[in-house]
Protein backbone atom coordinates (compact mmCIF):
# COMPACT_ATOMS: atom_id res chain seq x y z
CA UNK A 1 0.00 0.00 0.00
CA UNK A 2 2.89 2.18 0.94
CA UNK A 3 4.74 1.74 -2.62
CA UNK A 4 1.40 2.42 -4.01
CA UNK A 5 0.34 5.79 -2.51
CA UNK A 6 4.47 7.02 -3.32
CA UNK A 7 3.81 5.58 -6.84
CA UNK A 8 1.01 8.09 -7.32
CA UNK A 9 2.31 10.68 -5.99
CA UNK A 10 5.47 10.48 -8.34
CA UNK A 11 3.03 10.52 -11.15
CA UNK A 12 1.11 13.31 -10.20
CA UNK A 13 4.91 15.32 -9.68
CA UNK A 14 6.01 14.06 -13.22
CA UNK A 15 5.57 17.91 -15.48
CA UNK A 16 4.16 15.50 -18.46
CA UNK A 17 1.18 14.17 -16.38
CA UNK A 18 0.52 17.39 -15.06
CA UNK A 19 -1.79 20.02 -16.84
CA UNK A 20 -2.80 23.55 -15.84
CA UNK A 21 -6.05 22.43 -16.51
CA UNK A 22 -7.09 25.76 -17.34
CA UNK A 23 -11.49 25.91 -17.91
CA UNK A 24 -12.08 28.64 -20.49
CA UNK A 25 -15.52 29.49 -21.20
CA UNK A 26 -16.69 31.21 -24.79
CA UNK A 27 -19.58 32.52 -26.20
CA UNK A 28 -18.95 31.01 -29.84
CA UNK A 29 -17.62 28.39 -30.85
CA UNK A 30 -14.96 30.19 -33.35
CA UNK A 31 -13.08 31.20 -30.06
CA UNK A 32 -13.72 28.04 -28.50
CA UNK A 33 -11.88 26.49 -31.66
CA UNK A 34 -9.26 28.87 -30.97
CA UNK A 35 -8.80 28.44 -27.79
CA UNK A 36 -8.30 24.82 -28.15
CA UNK A 37 -6.07 25.12 -31.37
CA UNK A 38 -3.72 27.40 -28.74
CA UNK A 39 -4.43 25.31 -25.51
CA UNK A 40 -4.24 21.94 -25.95
CA UNK A 41 -4.64 19.45 -23.47
CA UNK A 42 -3.85 22.37 -20.74
CA UNK A 43 -7.47 23.82 -21.40
CA UNK A 44 -10.78 22.33 -21.09
CA UNK A 45 -13.18 24.29 -23.41
CA UNK A 46 -16.66 24.83 -23.37
CA UNK A 47 -18.70 27.42 -25.75
CA UNK A 48 -21.84 28.65 -24.56
CA UNK A 49 -23.59 28.31 -28.33
CA UNK A 50 -23.37 26.59 -31.16
CA UNK A 51 -22.83 26.34 -34.84
CA UNK A 52 -26.84 26.42 -35.00
CA UNK A 53 -27.56 28.73 -33.33
CA UNK A 54 -28.32 32.82 -33.08
CA UNK A 55 -25.76 34.18 -31.14
CA UNK A 56 -28.05 37.30 -30.63
CA UNK A 57 -30.53 35.28 -28.12
CA UNK A 58 -29.16 32.87 -25.98
CA UNK A 59 -30.83 31.95 -22.74
CA UNK A 60 -28.94 32.35 -19.46
CA UNK A 61 -28.98 28.87 -18.23
CA UNK A 62 -28.32 27.74 -15.07
CA UNK A 63 -26.11 25.06 -16.99
CA UNK A 64 -24.13 28.01 -18.50
CA UNK A 65 -23.86 30.26 -15.19
CA UNK A 66 -22.17 26.77 -13.30
CA UNK A 67 -19.93 27.04 -15.98
CA UNK A 68 -18.71 30.99 -15.95
CA UNK A 69 -18.51 30.44 -11.99
CA UNK A 70 -15.77 27.45 -12.74
CA UNK A 71 -14.01 29.50 -15.42
CA UNK A 72 -10.79 30.36 -15.46
CA UNK A 73 -11.03 32.41 -18.82
CA UNK A 74 -13.71 34.06 -20.52
CA UNK A 75 -13.65 34.92 -24.29
CA UNK A 76 -16.49 36.32 -26.02
CA UNK A 77 -16.92 38.39 -29.35
CA UNK A 78 -18.04 41.48 -27.35
CA UNK A 79 -19.04 44.59 -29.08
CA UNK A 80 -22.33 44.05 -27.40
CA UNK A 81 -23.14 40.86 -29.28
CA UNK A 82 -23.58 39.54 -26.50
CA UNK A 83 -25.97 42.06 -24.68
CA UNK A 84 -29.14 40.16 -23.90
CA UNK A 85 -27.41 37.60 -21.94
CA UNK A 86 -23.76 37.83 -21.26
CA UNK A 87 -24.27 40.09 -18.44
CA UNK A 88 -26.27 38.10 -16.49
CA UNK A 89 -24.69 35.49 -16.92
CA UNK A 90 -21.67 37.06 -15.08
CA UNK A 91 -23.12 38.71 -12.46
CA UNK A 92 -25.29 35.51 -11.62
CA UNK A 93 -21.95 33.52 -11.25
CA UNK A 94 -20.43 35.88 -9.06
CA UNK A 95 -16.43 34.78 -10.34
CA UNK A 96 -14.79 38.31 -9.79
CA UNK A 97 -12.09 36.64 -11.96
CA UNK A 98 -13.45 36.78 -15.14
CA UNK A 99 -15.19 39.85 -15.40
CA UNK A 100 -14.37 42.82 -17.86
CA UNK A 101 -11.45 44.34 -16.91
CA UNK A 102 -9.39 40.88 -15.76
CA UNK A 103 -7.31 39.06 -17.19
CA UNK A 104 -9.82 36.46 -17.21
CA UNK A 105 -11.82 37.97 -19.40
CA UNK A 106 -10.83 38.75 -23.25
CA UNK A 107 -13.33 40.64 -25.77
CA UNK A 108 -12.22 39.27 -29.00
CA UNK A 109 -13.42 43.00 -30.57
CA UNK A 110 -11.32 45.29 -28.35
CA UNK A 111 -8.37 43.85 -31.08
CA UNK A 112 -9.54 44.49 -34.40
CA UNK A 113 -11.24 47.21 -36.24
CA UNK A 114 -14.49 47.25 -36.02
CA UNK A 115 -16.73 48.40 -38.89
CA UNK A 116 -20.24 50.07 -39.47
CA UNK A 117 -19.96 51.98 -36.16
CA UNK A 118 -23.08 54.34 -36.33
CA UNK A 119 -22.78 58.14 -36.61
CA UNK A 120 -26.82 58.26 -35.19
CA UNK A 121 -27.78 55.46 -32.63
CA UNK A 122 -32.00 55.37 -33.47
CA UNK A 123 -33.89 52.29 -33.03
CA UNK A 124 -36.20 53.04 -35.85
CA UNK A 125 -32.86 51.99 -38.10
CA UNK A 126 -33.41 47.95 -36.49
CA UNK A 127 -30.72 45.79 -34.65
CA UNK A 128 -28.22 48.34 -34.90
CA UNK A 129 -25.15 47.90 -32.61
CA UNK A 130 -23.91 50.70 -31.18
CA UNK A 131 -19.67 49.64 -31.36
CA UNK A 132 -20.17 48.54 -34.58
CA UNK A 133 -20.67 45.31 -36.34
CA UNK A 134 -19.77 42.65 -33.81
CA UNK A 135 -19.47 39.88 -36.53
CA UNK A 136 -15.82 39.98 -36.66
CA UNK A 137 -15.08 36.27 -37.55
CA UNK A 138 -15.65 36.56 -40.98
CA UNK A 139 -12.39 37.90 -41.75
CA UNK A 140 -10.11 35.38 -41.13
CA UNK A 141 -7.05 38.48 -40.46
CA UNK A 142 -9.27 38.65 -37.28
CA UNK A 143 -8.61 35.28 -35.94
CA UNK A 144 -5.33 35.77 -36.40
CA UNK A 145 -5.06 39.51 -34.76
CA UNK A 146 -7.50 37.59 -31.68
CA UNK A 147 -5.07 34.67 -31.67
CA UNK A 148 -2.19 36.92 -30.96
CA UNK A 149 -3.88 38.54 -27.54
CA UNK A 150 -5.30 35.08 -26.38
CA UNK A 151 -2.11 33.22 -26.36
CA UNK A 152 -0.58 36.37 -23.82
CA UNK A 153 -3.74 35.69 -21.91
CA UNK A 154 -3.24 32.12 -21.47
CA UNK A 155 0.62 33.09 -20.28
CA UNK A 156 -0.45 35.21 -17.55
CA UNK A 157 -3.25 32.54 -16.60
CA UNK A 158 -0.98 29.49 -16.41
CA UNK A 159 2.39 31.08 -16.41
CA UNK A 160 4.47 27.60 -15.95
CA UNK A 161 3.38 26.71 -19.28
CA UNK A 162 4.06 29.91 -21.65
CA UNK A 163 6.89 28.30 -23.18
CA UNK A 164 3.93 26.06 -24.42
CA UNK A 165 1.22 28.55 -25.31
CA UNK A 166 4.23 30.13 -27.17
CA UNK A 167 5.14 27.04 -29.02
CA UNK A 168 1.66 26.40 -29.59
CA UNK A 169 0.45 29.75 -31.37
CA UNK A 170 3.97 29.52 -33.75
CA UNK A 171 3.06 27.11 -35.04
CA UNK A 172 -0.71 27.63 -35.38
CA UNK A 173 0.22 31.33 -36.72
CA UNK A 174 2.79 29.49 -39.30
CA UNK A 175 -0.18 27.62 -40.38
CA UNK A 176 -3.06 30.13 -40.20
CA UNK A 177 -1.25 32.61 -42.39
CA UNK A 178 -0.31 30.25 -45.41
CA UNK A 179 -3.89 29.40 -45.41
CA UNK A 180 -5.13 32.93 -45.70
CA UNK A 181 -2.73 33.66 -48.29
CA UNK A 182 -4.05 30.99 -50.23
CA UNK A 183 -8.01 31.94 -49.36
CA UNK A 184 -7.28 35.55 -50.43
CA UNK A 185 -5.39 34.08 -53.90
CA UNK A 186 -8.65 31.60 -54.44
CA UNK A 187 -11.09 34.58 -54.01
CA UNK A 188 -9.11 37.47 -56.05
CA UNK A 189 -11.44 36.58 -59.52
CA UNK A 190 -14.29 37.66 -56.90
CA UNK A 191 -13.47 41.46 -56.27
CA UNK A 192 -16.34 43.29 -57.74
CA UNK A 193 -18.75 39.83 -57.42
CA UNK A 194 -22.29 41.09 -55.72
CA UNK A 195 -24.45 38.61 -53.71
CA UNK A 196 -27.87 38.88 -51.66
CA UNK A 197 -27.19 38.47 -47.88
CA UNK A 198 -30.15 37.85 -45.31
CA UNK A 199 -28.46 39.81 -41.89
CA UNK A 200 -25.54 42.47 -42.21
CA UNK A 201 -23.13 39.19 -40.66
CA UNK A 202 -21.19 38.99 -43.71
CA UNK A 203 -19.48 43.08 -43.75
CA UNK A 204 -15.93 41.75 -42.82
CA UNK A 205 -16.09 38.57 -45.32
CA UNK A 206 -17.26 41.13 -47.63
CA UNK A 207 -14.70 43.91 -47.26
CA UNK A 208 -11.46 41.11 -46.67
CA UNK A 209 -12.94 39.30 -50.41
CA UNK A 210 -13.88 42.43 -52.67
CA UNK A 211 -17.51 41.35 -52.30
CA UNK A 212 -20.48 43.44 -52.75
CA UNK A 213 -23.35 43.74 -51.08
CA UNK A 214 -26.17 43.97 -54.06
CA UNK A 215 -29.37 43.89 -51.06
CA UNK A 216 -30.49 42.53 -48.33
CA UNK A 217 -33.41 39.99 -47.37
CA UNK A 218 -33.60 41.80 -44.04
CA UNK A 219 -35.35 45.41 -44.56
CA UNK A 220 -33.30 46.31 -41.52
CA UNK A 221 -30.94 44.52 -39.33
CA UNK A 222 -32.97 42.06 -37.31
CA UNK A 223 -36.58 42.92 -39.03
CA UNK A 224 -37.61 39.89 -40.72
CA UNK A 225 -38.77 40.33 -44.23
CA UNK A 226 -42.57 41.25 -45.31
CA UNK A 227 -44.13 39.89 -48.66
CA UNK A 228 -43.64 43.06 -50.00
CA UNK A 229 -40.16 44.07 -49.35
CA UNK A 230 -39.28 40.98 -50.90
CA UNK A 231 -41.24 41.91 -54.24
CA UNK A 232 -40.04 45.23 -53.83
CA UNK A 233 -36.09 43.79 -53.66
CA UNK A 234 -37.13 41.36 -56.85
CA UNK A 235 -37.36 44.29 -58.72
CA UNK A 236 -34.71 46.22 -57.11
CA UNK A 237 -32.34 42.91 -58.40
CA UNK A 238 -33.57 42.49 -62.05
CA UNK A 239 -31.29 42.85 -64.42
CA UNK A 240 -28.40 42.48 -62.16
CA UNK A 241 -25.59 39.84 -62.60
CA UNK A 242 -25.76 38.03 -58.53
CA UNK A 243 -23.38 35.38 -57.86
CA UNK A 244 -25.70 34.07 -55.30
CA UNK A 245 -28.19 34.26 -52.33
CA UNK A 246 -25.95 34.36 -48.87
CA UNK A 247 -27.94 32.33 -46.00
CA UNK A 248 -26.31 30.89 -42.24
CA UNK A 249 -27.23 28.23 -41.34
CA UNK A 250 -29.82 29.55 -38.21
CA UNK A 251 -31.54 32.11 -40.75
CA UNK A 252 -35.06 31.49 -41.61
CA UNK A 253 -34.32 30.36 -45.06
CA UNK A 254 -37.46 30.73 -46.97
CA UNK A 255 -37.09 34.17 -47.80
CA UNK A 256 -33.97 33.05 -49.56
CA UNK A 257 -35.46 30.53 -51.46
CA UNK A 258 -38.47 32.40 -52.31
CA UNK A 259 -35.97 34.59 -54.03
CA UNK A 260 -34.04 32.29 -55.58
CA UNK A 261 -36.81 30.00 -57.05
CA UNK A 262 -37.77 33.56 -58.69
CA UNK A 263 -34.69 34.96 -60.21
CA UNK A 264 -32.85 31.51 -60.71
CA UNK A 265 -29.58 32.71 -58.43
CA UNK A 266 -28.65 30.10 -56.45
CA UNK A 267 -28.93 30.04 -52.30
CA UNK A 268 -25.33 29.69 -50.55
CA UNK A 269 -25.40 28.00 -47.49
CA UNK A 270 -21.86 29.75 -45.78
CA UNK A 271 -20.65 28.45 -42.90
CA UNK A 272 -20.46 31.23 -40.40
CA UNK A 273 -18.64 29.95 -37.66
CA UNK A 274 -17.14 26.67 -36.45
CA UNK A 275 -20.37 23.71 -36.43
CA UNK A 276 -22.59 26.10 -38.62
CA UNK A 277 -22.17 23.22 -41.42
CA UNK A 278 -21.58 19.26 -40.93
CA UNK A 279 -18.13 19.64 -42.27
CA UNK A 280 -16.90 22.77 -40.19
CA UNK A 281 -15.19 20.81 -37.82
CA UNK A 282 -12.61 23.91 -36.99
CA UNK A 283 -11.88 27.31 -38.26
CA UNK A 284 -9.94 26.17 -41.06
CA UNK A 285 -12.41 23.66 -42.52
CA UNK A 286 -14.56 27.09 -41.86
CA UNK A 287 -13.16 29.00 -44.14
CA UNK A 288 -12.14 26.50 -46.41
CA UNK A 289 -15.71 25.13 -46.98
CA UNK A 290 -16.36 29.16 -47.80
CA UNK A 291 -14.19 30.14 -50.45
CA UNK A 292 -15.05 26.66 -51.72
CA UNK A 293 -18.81 27.14 -52.41
CA UNK A 294 -17.89 30.67 -53.92
CA UNK A 295 -15.59 28.98 -56.22
CA UNK A 296 -18.63 26.62 -56.95
CA UNK A 297 -21.03 29.14 -57.49
CA UNK A 298 -19.00 30.50 -60.22
CA UNK A 299 -18.63 27.62 -62.35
Amino acid sequence: MKNLVVLIFAMLASPGLVHAGLNVFTCEAEWADLARELGGDRVEVESATTGLQDVHYIQARPSLIARVRSADLVICTGADLEASWLPLLLRKANNRNVLPGQPGFLAASDFVSLLEKPEVLDRAAGDIHPFGNPHIQMDPRNIGLVAAELVKRLQVLDAANADAYAARYADFKGRWDTAVEDWATRLQPFRGARLVTYHRSWVYLFTWAGLVEAGALEPKPGVPPSSSYLSELLARLKGQEILGIVHASYQDSRPSEWLSERTGIPVLLLPHTVGSTPRVTDLFSMFEILVSTLEGAAK
